[in-house]
């Protein structure tokens, strides 16, 4: 049975809808023998990761919080993650005392690894290592960063005002990617940021 052109639009902006109703425009995965596009395409089709900072709580202890992201808008991002966070929140305070921190980031949850199970190596994994560096207040970085985030989560503006919210970016040092077999695979920060989407 043929399907018209508008059906076919209509089913794939539906799936969008249901992708948690956030403006994300999936690509393909890239292949797995190119992993700086592979890297790229994780932190781009993405909208939420594991932050991980020192905690000043904890007695140094290192502390994960589920967090959302952006890297630009969709399917145009620049490689670095962008972060709309309060310091109500551990992770904000934390990141004001110690910088370091990680980003996690699975390819699971964008629904392209089947059956397979999140540890399996062939559903791609990423971990960026860096520095949580609040942004300055009205600089051209935080409005890229507001536009980034915004579109990708068009909830956060509502966030309360009183809970004063700033706009953070990991400062990325360091890539650790699985995605096949055989162990991470090597990329260099200048690999990565010059990558095209």
């Amino acid at each position: 049975m043929g399907m018209n052109k508008s059906c076919v639009i209509c089913l794939w902006v539906a799936l969008v809808f249901v992708a948690d109703g956030r403006v994300l425009l999936l690509k393909n995965k890239p292949d797995r023998h190119n992993a700086a596009a592979t890297a790229r395409w994780l932190v781009s089709q993405n909208s939420w990761g594991v932050l991980n900072t020192i905690s000043a709580d904890l007695g140094g202890a290192p502390f994960g919080n589920v967090v959302s992201f952006s890297d630009g808008i969709p399917n145009d991002g620049n490689g670095i993650p962008y972060f709309y966070l309060t310091t109500l929140d551990p992770t904000a305070r934390n990141a004001m005392k110690d910088q370091r921190s990680s980003l996690t980031i699975s390819e699971y949850t964008l629904g392209t690894c089947g059956k397979k199970d999140p540890e399996n190596p062939s559903c791609a994994k990423i971990t960026l290592t860096g520095k949580l560096k609040l942004l300055e207040e009205n600089s051209k970085e935080a409005e890229f960063a507001r536009n980034a985030l915004f579109t990708k989560h068009p909830e956060m503006p509502g966030w309360p005002k009183d809970h004063h919210f700033h706009f953070f970016k990991l400062d990325i040092e360091d890539i650790f990617m699985i995605n096949w077999f055989g162990g991470p695979k090597p990329i260099t920060l200048d690999e990565y940021f010059h990558q095209k989407l």
